[in-house]
């Protein structure tokens, strides 16, 4: 299941959960604010490519104005941090199974997408055309 990380305010996060729901892909919509846990934060550093660099944002006010120096952290006092002000994380953050994204980006966010759709779209490459459902259907039947 894939979790979209989101603050009430972020236009990013609404285009995000938009982009979830026009494709009809389910996803738990969690607040940073009100449901972060430590082993969610464990979950998004274990699935990033950069670390910290992928999940925190240095602009953050917090940050610059106490000179927070992240990568002198250990990963509870990380954790810890992260937990008192979840407001210096980037948002959104989607997390599925294997990767994690951060921000709304057309094209990247594309790898949400399942499989069999990505490549019926490939294949098909018209989504009005008429054969398009069944060509998704076959190859949704053959990746079971």
């Amino acid at each position: 299941m894939i979790k979209i990380y989101v603050s009430p305010s972020c236009s990013s996060c609404r285009k995000v959960k938009k982009w979830f729901q026009e494709q009809n892909i389910p996803f738990v919509e969690k607040n940073i604010f009100h449901s972060l846990n430590e082993d969610e934060l464990r979950e998004m550093l274990n699935k990033s490519l950069n670390g910290t660099d992928d999940i925190i944002s240095t602009r953050s006010k917090i940050i610059k104005e106490n000179n927070i120096d992240i990568d002198s952290m250990s990963l509870s006092e990380f954790v810890k941090f992260v937990k008192e002000n979840p407001s210096v994380l980037k948002r959104p953050i989607m997390v599925d199974d294997h990767r994690l994204q951060t921000g709304y980006n057309e094209e990247e966010i594309r790898t949400f997408i399942p499989r069999a759709r990505r490549i019926a779209e490939m294949a098909c490459n018209r989504k009005d055309c008429s054969k398009y459902d069944s060509c998704l259907a076959k190859i949704g039947d053959e990746e079971k």
